[in-house]
């Protein structure tokens, strides 16, 4: 029975250091071509443009010995031109594995309901998983397995901030978040990574004060302030989220040893200060690389030979 990767909830707590654990491995082994993905063929079904997901997707099955298509949105239009079922059932005749990056997660959802393929979130309005596993990874490379990590995420309630939730959740890190007030993570969300909290010794902390968030933690996490598809309320968010901004005032506050984190892409200036992103703390572009050896491992674990 085929799985799907839409959100993080829908891993164990297990699975997810295994996946991290595996992504480790492949790190470890460098660039060589392996055959886990040998004769898998995996799609790229995009409605928004993309540098990590589409570079670290397509190297990744490259690596891995299979094929990756990417179908850019003119192409297939999903919704519109064609339904998401027909395409769902259409692709899944040719491929094993579809990683959709869409606007909204209701799209993701019905592409699993239909897809005989594996589906894979590679990110929607409401979770961003791959991301957050790749988050995972770095922290885990800077601080171990002993320390009690405390992150702390300055910004929007968003995507990004979601599945940090549950990967914290899952991992047992404890997470302050800092947004304006109305922009704070959905409720929902934080009910589903309470009970597994409960069970990893995790704490998810809500705030709408920056600096109380930022105290004595390890990692510092920024996202951008406006998402594509949020154009038309940059005005009103940017000056919503003033005061919100990552800088050398706000970090004082934070371990000596800290590390500053970003998914990508940074706007220097507005959510995170010049001196910070490019400062020595920052790991954004060890994060980049490390979006493509989770996605290995992603790949390998949900559908690929020889190490599950």
């Amino acid at each position: 029975m085929k799985r799907d990767l839409l959100s993080l909830h829908d891993l164990s707590s297990n699975e997810v250091a295994h996946i991290i654990d595996l992504a480790i491995k492949l790190k470890n082994s460098g660039s060589k071509i392996t055959n886990h993905l040998k004769n898998k063929a995996v799609g790229l079904l995009f409605q928004k443009p993309s540098n990590r997901t589409r570079v670290s997707c397509e190297i990744a099955v490259w690596q891995l010995g299979g094929k990756c298509l990417y179908l850019a949105p003119q192409e297939i239009n999903l919704g519109k031109r064609e339904s998401v079922a027909d395409v769902a059932k259409t692709l899944s005749r040719y491929l094993d594995c579809i990683v959709a990056r869409t606007f909204s997660h209701t799209d993701v959802v019905e592409l699993a309901e239909n897809a005989s393929a594996v589906i894979i979130n590679g990110l929607s309005d409401l979770f961003h998983p791959c991301q957050a596993l790749a988050d995972i990874l770095t922290v885990k490379e800077k601080f171990g397995d002993e320390k009690k990590v405390l992150m702390s995420y300055i910004g929007d309630g968003n995507n990004v901030c979601h599945s940090l939730i549950l990967a914290c959740a899952r991992i047992g890190y404890d997470l302050n978040i800092a947004t304006p007030k109305k922009y704070e993570p959905s409720q929902d969300i934080l009910n589903m990574a309470q009970g597994i909290a409960e069970e990893t010794g995790s704490k998810i902390t809500i705030l709408n004060d920056p600096e109380e968030a930022v105290g004595n933690a390890d990692v510092i996490y920024s996202d951008v302030w406006v998402s594509m598809g949020q154009e038309e309320e940059d005005k009103k968010r940017k000056k919503d989220f003033k005061g919100f901004q990552i800088n050398s005032d706000l970090i004082k506050g934070a371990q000596s040893d800290y590390i500053f984190m970003h998914c990508l892409p940074a706007h220097r200036g507005m959510e995170v200060s010049a001196d910070v992103i490019d400062g020595p703390n920052s790991v954004v572009f060890d994060q980049a690389e490390n979006r493509m050896h989770v996605q290995k491992a992603i790949l390998t674990f949900l559908l690929g030979e020889g190490e599950k």
